[in-house]
């Protein structure tokens, strides 16, 4: 199945209550492990290319890796930016055949990233791509005890609406407690915050920030109105762990150690399908 847009498989979701993975990748290997995953569990899935990747000279011929061996499966698979930095960048994302772009207008105040996120949509929907934004600010887990905790960056649900209606936007990702990366202090949820919101707005609303949270908590939010999570800091931390531990042994070879990377993701993308309801689903 060539590249789709996940708008029609997110409806799907928020509608049966389970959740679609967007999952960070940085290279082949990383790839060839979340394809392994997604097609033993026939997982429809989101394949995210962080912003600052996107900006390397080599991203285009990973966007063209990624749009042939998704060729190969009849699994629904997305490529979206990650984090779009700029109305640019998206724009350029959607030239190199990404089907869904994210833009990022968080730390902006409220009226400008109204106005850029609408200029993506606009350029997005012509050429049939979803797109997601944030409102509310989700944080690094690292900073977690001073914001997060502390409920600064929360999503304003009488904000959401507005929002919502005059951007056009497809997916809308929310903070409520979440935080990027590895969380500095416990983690505190308010799932509340999340059923109102989606009670406000018939969008899928989408969490940042999954590592450290437990799958308790992950299908808690589920419940209470998440259809997609990002999730990638775990992954990484597995797959560097897979490489020191090959590369220590005398005799392992580079296909040895980079085979640490795929099955990372292999594990990992197959357990939380798992976890966030999403296997068998295609």
């Amino acid at each position: 199945m060539t590249l789709v847009s996940i708008k029609n498989e997110m409806t799907k979701a928020r509608r049966e209550r389970y959740a679609i993975p967007l999952f960070d990748v940085f290279d082949m290997q990383g790839m060839e492990g979340l394809l392994d995953a997604l097609i033993a569990k026939r997982a429809p899935t989101i394949v995210g290319i962080y912003s600052p990747f996107a900006a390397l000279p080599n991203c285009h011929a990973l966007a063209a890796y990624i749009h042939s061996r998704a060729d190969d499966t009849d699994v629904p698979i997305s490529l979206m930016l990650d984090h779009g930095a700029s109305v640019e960048q998206c724009l350029e994302m959607l030239s190199f055949g990404f089907t869904d772009v994210m833009y990022d207008g968080s730390k902006l105040p409220l009226e400008e990233n109204i106005a850029n996120t609408r200029q993506v949509v606009s350029a997005a929907h012509a050429v049939g791509a979803g797109v997601e934004a944030e409102l509310g600010h989700v944080g690094m887990g690292d900073q977690y005890d001073s914001l997060g905790g502390q409920r600064i960056g929360f999503t304003d649900p009488d904000s959401v609406v507005r929002f919502v209606e005059e951007t056009g936007v497809d997916f809308l990702a929310i903070a409520f407690g979440n935080a990027h990366g590895l969380y500095k202090g416990e983690p505190h949820l308010d799932l509340e915050l999340v059923a109102e919101i989606r009670g406000r707005v018939t969008v899928p609303l989408v969490m940042h920030g999954g590592t450290g949270l437990s799958d308790e908590q992950f299908r808690g939010a589920i419940a209470a109105g998440i259809s997609k999570i990002n999730f990638a800091t775990s992954i990484m931390n597995a797959a560097a762990d897979n490489m020191r531990a090959t590369a220590a042994k005398p005799d392992s070879t580079m296909f040895d150690i980079s085979d640490g990377i795929r099955a990372a993701y292999s594990k990992w993308c197959g357990d939380l399908y798992e976890v966030f309801g999403t296997a068998s689903r295609s």
